[in-house]
């Protein structure tokens, strides 16, 4: 039998799915995304799915992926898209499907217990009470955990300063020397995943293995004939920020902080440690005044020699001066290989840093980018503008060149049938707003892969409306966020909470969340305010999940950025969405720019081929919060009267879900009304 009928089988009334999971039953979209998957692992090449919200595409890629027999990278967006799916999916799947399969989860070193790092922590008397509190609950936790994976770890803040004490990088890890090696959670990690069959892996892992080929990657990659992307749309954000280069100040005064430490510690009176560790901080120090006073999370253009109102010589010389440094610690821990690892690693981190100085003090590359991230310290960066080149050469190559790679020596063997071509998969419910998917393929280096969408099977013309209030200040006027808070508060306060607010800016989120705040606290309802950056995302997510529970609060969560997709609150616990303006991106970005002028260089239009297409696929992100089950009932409002005033207004609403129109704001009050009987009922 085929691995297309096996599909087919398996997807049908009577099938493995339906007699497994007594709640699956037959879907048309996600039968037809699981052939299409299916054809191309037969046959090799790249496949492209934009699948709707609700197709059940996670089930449509494994299904054809685990019956194919062939071993299989998964890679998704997050950390806990890699959780959910190791965790819950690929174990119900493997289980229904009747397959001897090991699967395996791999990420990035940050993401496990450095056993090493956390002995030195113990030994460091200069911790807080909390922080030492938090310490001694990781080290119990460190003697029953396997794996390491802090996400196992109950009440750890992912923004714990604790995190980088007991966590290694590329930077401070001692590889085979290290004491711990043998013990080592990240080497099991690469163990287990090269013994498995499926492995769950993330795209910053993927990129980063592109980048600096020592993941653990290089020698998975070459052993897998199947990979499979999913939440592909943020693939080319991801990439970039691997592909190109980058240099901080902070990573200098690290570099200074760890070499003396080391220095005076084992290797005291062989060098001037300290005059070496004053260069480095010294010359970091430097360089971030050359930028004077600057609102934090500034981007400066970086188009000529230096950024722009940054004096030239100053800036080229405080670059000089940072190579300088490096290159005189690299002499002094070139003294001191032989007597621990830790110089070793500190020699090559001081290489990388004269490297990355002399690199920026010359021209930025052609097909590059570059601009200053200013902060407490400075980060520079040269970016590639998308992923189209190294997509091409680095990762979707002939078989000729995928041969050769896995005959270099040192390589792991192939232990695909060298005769068939790989299967590449990328899907996501949002790659694009038109039928060639081009927003996502052509930045990706996808033009010649198959595509195919598949439309979501929710009734959205029953289930949500969208309405647009008009007339209401315009996005640039100064009471806008004030109208978009009270349209907010008075939807929530008929709800009961069950209401998101999506922002464009972190500026907005604060102006919009304190005057949700203050109107809520003056109708004295029992309605709490949940804001992005006051609790991590994740507690977040569980108190407006929580919310709908008896005897809990309701909730308005005010978000950005990262909300506006991945958040999944599904039935009564979100009912109505308000988008405070259309999102277009920023159009100060160096990036944003750099990819427009390359646009209107080809003769198209920056704003009609690249500020659109972003606009409408963030749109739609945000949009897909709403609606997550065929029973779910919900408004979305969007803030921003563009969307029915201007031309490209169509382009967007096409865009988005077959919602019903809400056209008054009597309208509006009917459908809360109607969303609020049907909650008391």
């Amino acid at each position: 039998m085929s691995l297309q009928a096996e599909v087919e089988a398996a997807f049908g009334a009577e099938g493995l799915l339906s007699r497994a999971a007594p709640q699956f039953r037959e879907r048309e979209g996600q039968t037809r995304m699981a052939l299409a998957v299916a054809q191309t692992i037969e046959q090799g090449g790249a496949l492209v799915v934009e699948a709707g919200t609700g197709v059940g595409k996670t089930f449509s890629y494994l299904v054809p992926a685990l019956l194919s027999g062939e071993r299989v990278l998964v890679s998704t967006a997050t950390k806990a898209l890699q959780d959910q799916l190791f965790g819950r999916d690929l174990p119900r799947l493997v289980e229904a499907l009747g397959l001897p399969l090991r699967t395996a989860l791999l990420k990035g070193r940050g993401s496990y217990l450095c056993l090493h790092r956390l002995g030195l922590a113990r030994h460091d008397a200069g911790h807080e009470p909390m922080a030492a509190r938090a310490l001694a609950k990781v080290e119990r936790w460190s003697h029953s955990t396997r794996s390491g994976d802090l996400a196992e770890l109950p009440g750890l803040d992912e923004r714990s300063p604790l995190i980088p004490l007991i966590t290694s990088t590329r930077e401070n890890c001692l590889g085979a020397q290290c004491p711990q090696f043998k013990a080592c959670h990240v080497n099991l990690a690469r163990r287990e995943a090269l013994a498995a069959d499926v492995v769950v892996i993330n795209h910053h892992l993927f990129f980063a293995d592109l980048a600096v080929r020592e993941t653990g990657m290089a020698e998975l990659l070459p052993t897998v004939r199947v990979v499979i992307f999913d939440e592909a749309h943020q693939l080319n954000e991801t990439g970039v920020q691997f592909l190109g280069l980058q240099l901080g100040t902070g990573q200098v005064l690290d570099l200074a902080h760890d070499l003396l430490a080391a220095g005076l510690q084992q290797a005291r009176g062989l060098a001037d440690w300290q005059q070496a560790a004053a260069d480095l901080d010294r010359a970091a120090r430097e360089l971030r005044l050359c930028v004077g006073k600057q609102w934090p999370g500034t981007k400066l253009r970086w188009a000529g020699s230096a950024p722009e109102g940054v004096a030239p010589a100053q800036w080229q010389s405080g670059l000089d001066a940072l190579q300088q440094a490096a290159e005189t610690a690299m002499a002094a821990l070139a003294m001191c290989s032989e007597i621990a690892p830790d110089f070793v690693r500190l020699h090559e981190r001081a290489q990388r840093l004269a490297e990355r100085a002399q690199r920026m003090a010359a021209a930025c590359a052609h097909d590059a980018v570059r601009w200053v991230d200013v902060g407490t310290q400075l980060r520079l960066v040269e970016s590639p503008l998308d992923i189209a080149e190294a997509m091409r050469t680095r990762v979707l190559r002939t078989r000729q060149q995928v041969d050769a790679q896995d005959d270099e020596p040192g390589s792991a063997p192939a232990t695909h049938d060298p005769e068939r071509p790989r299967a590449w998969v990328f899907t996501s419910a949002t790659l694009g707003a038109e039928p060639a998917l081009r927003w996502f393929t052509e930045p990706c280096g996808l033009q010649d892969a198959t595509v195919l969408r598949v439309a979501s099977p929710f009734d959205y013309a029953q289930q949500a409306a969208l309405y647009v209030p008009q007339p209401f200040a315009r996005p640039n006027e100064a009471s806008h966020g004030a109208e978009v808070a009270a349209l907010a508060a008075k939807g929530a306060l008929r709800l009961g909470g069950r209401t998101l607010v999506l922002t464009t800016t972190l500026r907005a989120l604060r102006t919009i969340a304190d005057a949700v705040r203050q109107r809520l606290q003056a109708a004295q309802g029992p309605i709490d305010v949940l804001v992005q950056g006051e609790l991590p995302k994740r507690m977040l997510m569980e108190r407006f999940r929580a919310a709908v529970e008896p005897g809990q609060r309701g909730c308005v969560l005010v978000a950005s950025a990262s909300f506006w997709e991945g958040f999944d609150a599904p039935g009564e616990a979100l009912q109505l969405v308000v988008i405070d303006k259309l999102p277009f991106p920023p159009p100060g970005d160096p990036l944003v720019e750099a990819r427009t002028q390359r646009l209107e260089a080809q003769g198209r239009s920056g704003f009609a081929d690249f500020s659109i297409p972003e606009a409408a696929v963030a749109l739609k992100q945000g949009a897909g919060r709403l609606i997550r089950r065929e029973s779910d009932r919900g408004l979305l409002v969007v803030c921003d009267t563009r969307l029915v005033q201007m031309g490209y207004g169509r382009r967007l609403l096409a865009a988005l879900p077959p919602m019903r129109r809400l056209e008054t704001a009597d309208d509006f009050d009917e459908a809360l009304a109607s969303l609020a009987s049907d909650g008391a009922a």
